[in-house]
């Protein structure tokens, strides 16, 4: 469950967005309210919010989202009581609130508006509410057991690192193969499924490449550092040469057309050729 909150200025139409029937609203909280309209909601806080004319963003606006499966089966009943414990964990219970599920689209999740003006007069202090929010809105989901926003990351993450596994040893296998041109190696990882976009920029210059697989787009480097776009290019020069590779490559074949290779492309394929330099000069004792 993901928590977020902001303080507001505009209590009166941030409550009307709130309970915009075309969202089929549904009224789940009240807290110290007996209005019925957004107009007598917002008159109700402007009484309490007199107490400090100089609070400009005096009401507090929050979403508070289970997770899609979670929301599903979610009755107005356990949607209040989501609202109800992350107003307790945001020490918020001598405030008015009123609080409203929205059900538009596929993800069920519920808005809150506090008055920032407590019933007793004191002002609720904002600072890093955003953060808060968040911690609050995991509190609730761990006390009532819903899924939280922790587990989802850690589930994401886990996907990721076996999305980017199965893509590394695909170049690696296409690799192995050896091919001639950019083009032959686009072709043999399309094979495999996955579909290598060429980054160009405005000035027709190539930047590095992009990865799709199983509707996941990610850089070469965000997937392992054998990817990036100068280690490919390089990788399929070395392929053409019958030697070692002294000089880095400025421009190569793509589809049938010359396309340029960025300054900064260039420059970190000449490093990366002064590595191989040294490492092999190292290797059989040159200069000992």
């Amino acid at each position: 469950m993901i928590g977020k909150g902001h303080s507001i200025a505009r209590t009166k139409e941030s409550i009307t967005y709130g309970w915009n029937q075309e969202k089929d609203a549904e009224v789940v909280l009240k807290e110290f309210l007996a209005g019925d309209t957004p107009q007598e909601i917002s008159e109700e806080f402007k009484i309490i919010q007199s107490q400090n004319n100089r609070c400009i963003n005096n009401t507090l606006s929050f979403v508070v989202s289970p997770t899609i499966e979670d929301g599903k089966n979610m009755t107005r009943k356990d949607l209040g009581e989501i609202a109800r414990q992350f107003l307790k964990e945001m020490n918020l219970k001598n405030h008015q609130a009123i609080s409203f599920v929205h059900r538009d689209k596929d993800h069920t999740h519920v808005h809150i508006y506090v008055n920032r003006i407590s019933m007793s007069g004191e002002t609720y202090k904002d600072n890093f509410i955003g953060k808060r929010s968040q911690i609050a809105a995991d509190n609730v989901a761990r006390q009532i057991g819903l899924t939280r926003v922790r587990e989802v990351q850690q589930e994401k993450l886990l996907e990721l690192k076996q999305h980017r596994r199965e893509v590394q040893n695909i170049h690696e296998k296409v690799s192995l193969s050896k091919p001639q041109s950019l083009d032959e190696y686009i072709k043999r990882m399309q094979e495999h499924r996955v579909t290598v976009i060429p980054s160009i920029n405005k000035s027709n210059q190539l930047q590095g490449f992009r990865f799709e697989y199983k509707g996941i787009n990610l850089k070469g480097s965000e997937i392992h550092r054998s990817m990036s776009g100068k280690k490919i290019v390089l990788g399929i020069s070395q392929n053409n040469s019958f030697t070692k590779l002294k000089v880095a490559p400025k421009s190569l074949q793509l589809a049938g057309n010359t396309i340029q290779l960025s300054t900064g492309f260039i420059n970190k394929m000449v490093k990366d050729l002064v590595k191989q330099t040294i490492k092999r000069a190292l290797d059989t004792g040159v200069g000992f």
